[in-house]
């Protein structure tokens, strides 16, 4: 969702230099979406930076992304996990899916558990926290989204299309093989079926995928200006982050070149039932194999430090 983000900010940049005396509106009104959309966490940056990153400067920068299976975005369990870290050096990103029956080291819980618990126990916090310590990795900003709210995301942006590389239905609908178009509701339940695919949630979260980077596309769209009231709308009341502002603004002036480079990794692993409780069990050697890439990625095995904000 950060992705839609950063495009939703292109459109208003282009918009302040095309539209003239509209650009204060859209300008306030993106401001105002951004503190309705603002909350803190308890600390300053990640334990695992010595200072924090300079987005001025360009620094490679990491996001966990959520999807919340609740009414508010503020509370219940993480239905959708995901790494993004972005190098706009070599203008590229890297997104990993976070299996949420991953099993792992709850931090400040002192248990293991399914990932996805670790929302549900202490907010943003303990999710950036036990992601950070299970891939030795430090995560700059996390980004929340509503999923019972985002269909109002997909409604706002006119609908996306998707090529769907199987036949199935969920949720009352019937989904063909091939190229669909998706309102609001039929695009979250494309993106939450799991039970007909092979891949289980690893199918899933490509589906999630799909969707996020079809609003990009429908936002990108000159058509999507009529939009904009309808899309503000619909991040503000959906999501929350810790980014200020300011700082998208720097996510689209530094970063936005990205977003035309990405890759996605897998996680592998195996199912195993724990005191009758089924988990995705991932091996060290595939942990540390994530672990190098995404290190790799941010640069950190170049510095042991960012450069100060």
């Amino acid at each position: 969702m950060k992705k839609f983000l950063l495009i939703t900010t292109g459109i208003f940049a282009v918009f302040l230099l095309a539209v003239g005396g509209y650009a204060f509106y859209l300008y306030s009104s993106l401001q105002s979406t951004a503190s309705e959309m603002h909350t803190t966490l308890d600390r300053d940056k990640s334990d695992k930076r010595e200072v924090e990153v300079n987005m001025d400067e360009s620094d490679p920068i990491s996001i966990l992304l959520l999807g919340v299976d609740a009414e508010e975005s503020t509370t219940g369990r993480t239905d959708t996990m995901m790494i993004v870290t972005v190098n706009p050096q070599d203008e590229s990103m890297r997104m990993v899916s976070l299996p949420r029956d991953t099993r792992m080291e709850i931090v400040g819980r002192d248990m293991q558990d399914k990932v996805n618990h670790a929302y549900a126990f202490g907010g943003a916090d303990m999710a950036m926290d036990t992601v950070e310590n299970y891939f030795d990795i430090p995560l700059d900003y996390f980004v929340t989204v509503n999923m019972s709210g985002f269909k109002d995301i997909v409604d706002a942006v006119g609908g996306v299309t998707v090529d769907n590389r199987f036949a199935f239905d969920q949720s009352g609908y019937t989904f063909n093989e091939g190229e669909v178009d998706l309102d609001g509701d039929q695009a979250l339940a494309y993106s939450r079926m799991r039970s007909e695919d092979p891949r289980g949630d690893m199918g899933r979260n490509d589906r999630q995928r799909q969707v996020v980077n079809a609003i990009i596309r429908e936002g990108a769209q000159f058509s999507s200006i009529t939009r904009v009231g309808d899309i503000l709308d619909s991040v503000g009341i959906n999501v929350q982050t810790n980014m200020e502002f300011d700082k998208m603004r720097k996510l689209q002036q530094n970063y936005a070149g990205a977003r035309h480079n990405q890759e996605t990794m897998e996680i592998e692993g195996y199912g195993e039932r724990i005191d009758g409780i089924w988990y995705l069990i991932v091996s060290d050697e595939e942990r540390e194999r994530i672990s190098s890439e995404l290190r790799a990625h941010l640069e950190l095995d170049e510095t042991s430090t960012a450069s100060s904000d």
